[in-house]
């Protein structure tokens, strides 16, 4: 029910020191990657290679494109020979730390990230997405001391108090994460941040409060099946059965089949 926040690969956006034909090629690829012609995109971005095979750049904004075409293993590659030609780069490390956590290396995306951070001790989004690699390795302390270090760099980092809230909740530090989401639902509201603040608001038995969250996850999704099921569970809680089986009804309409046994139980 719960997810983790990350950033997207980091594309190149300035060439300096490359011959006009291959800023040429970079910038056109860049321009068909807004387009979302990324196959066009990777072909200009070969032909950069073919012209400077020290281009650096070309080989991460090819890999960037692959990796939104869930080609990691080429990403990875391209990240990779980028790394030979400039290794004192912290955005490749990161960026190949992004392509590993997508083919579930966590232990490898975090040495990658770990090389960022040594480069680049204020990268704030290799911090963050160390983290997210801790939660899937169940370091969920860890993650917490790596989100921390992201919000001490970029205190309006949302993402990062979103993902530090889901790692205390996982801990059940359940006030750590109730604190969390608040402030990130006042950077960046998100239904996802108010169905799970309700859902720890739900844990610490404050079923009103809970409701309340899980009615503002319904106004900024109204297809949010699950809030609709837990808003109808905590209704039930507080003896509230109309309101809980019409709630139980919707998310059951919406797709959350396990509502229908609740019904059965609760509601005939």
């Amino acid at each position: 029910m719960k997810k983790f926040y990350f950033l997207l690969v980091v594309l190149s956006m300035a060439f300096t020191g490359y011959s006009q034909a291959t800023k040429d090629y970079l910038n056109r690829g860049l321009a068909k990657i807004k387009i979302q012609d990324y196959t066009g995109a990777i072909a200009d971005f070969t032909k950069a290679i073919e012209i400077d095979p020290k281009d650096a750049d070309a080989y991460n904004d090819r890999g960037a494109v692959k990796s939104d075409l869930q080609d990691y293993t080429g990403a990875i590659s391209d990240y990779t020979k980028a790394l030979e030609l400039n290794p004192k780069d912290a955005r490749l490390y990161y960026n190949r730390g992004l392509a590993k956590r997508e083919l579930q290396d966590y232990t490898g995306a975090i040495a990658d990230y770990n090389m960022a951070l040594e480069i680049d001790p204020k990268y704030a989004d290799a911090y963050n997405d160390r983290g997210v690699a801790k939660c899937e390795l169940q370091d969920y302390r860890g993650a917490i001391v790596d989100f921390t270090q992201a919000i001490e760099l970029n205190s309006i980092y949302s993402d990062a108090y979103y993902n530090r809230a889901n790692a205390k909740g996982e801990i059940q530090d359940y006030n750590g994460e109730i604190a969390d989401y608040t402030k990130a639902i006042e950077i960046d509201p998100k239904a996802e941040g108010y169905f799970n603040r309700g859902l720890a608001k739900g844990l610490l038995q404050d079923y009103r409060g809970a409701i309340v969250d899980y009615t503002q996850a319904i106004e900024l999704n109204p297809k949010y099946a699950e809030a609709f099921y837990f808003r109808g569970g905590a209704e039930l809680l507080l003896e509230q059965k109309d309101s809980g089986c019409l709630d139980l009804s919707k998310a059951g309409e919406l797709g959350y089949t396990d509502a229908y046994e609740k019904i059965k139980k609760y509601c005939q």
